[in-house]
């Protein structure tokens, strides 16, 4: 059986449901052999869970990001401001040596 109408007639003349179930059978199992990775085949579904676990990591690597982010920024500020004012005095003092 080659094609879906071989398969059609094959089961409009078979005399009862054994046969019928039989060639039934059959066209799975050319279908499995002519595609042995059909099983491995993702569904719809399954694309779309993926992409909504995705984005749900993605949402919470933003959310870490975003955290690192003000706590790099707050570091940087508390070095920054303490240096700005050293360095304004040291200027300070170097006009008044001059």
């Amino acid at each position: 059986m080659s094609s879906v109408v071989e398969l059609y007639e094959a089961l409009s003349t078979a005399p009862d449901d054994r046969t019928r179930a039989r060639v039934i059978a059959e066209a799975f199992e050319r279908l499995e052999d002519r595609y042995p990775h059909l099983p491995d085949l993702a569904t719809q579904g399954h694309v779309r869970e993926s992409e909504l676990r995705l984005q749900k990591e993605i949402e919470q690597l933003r959310a870490e990001l975003k955290l690192d982010i003000e706590r790099i920024k707050s570091d940087l500020l508390k070095w920054l401001v303490p240096l700005m004012f050293a360095q304004v005095a040291a200027i300070a003092a170097l006009v008044k040596l001059l």
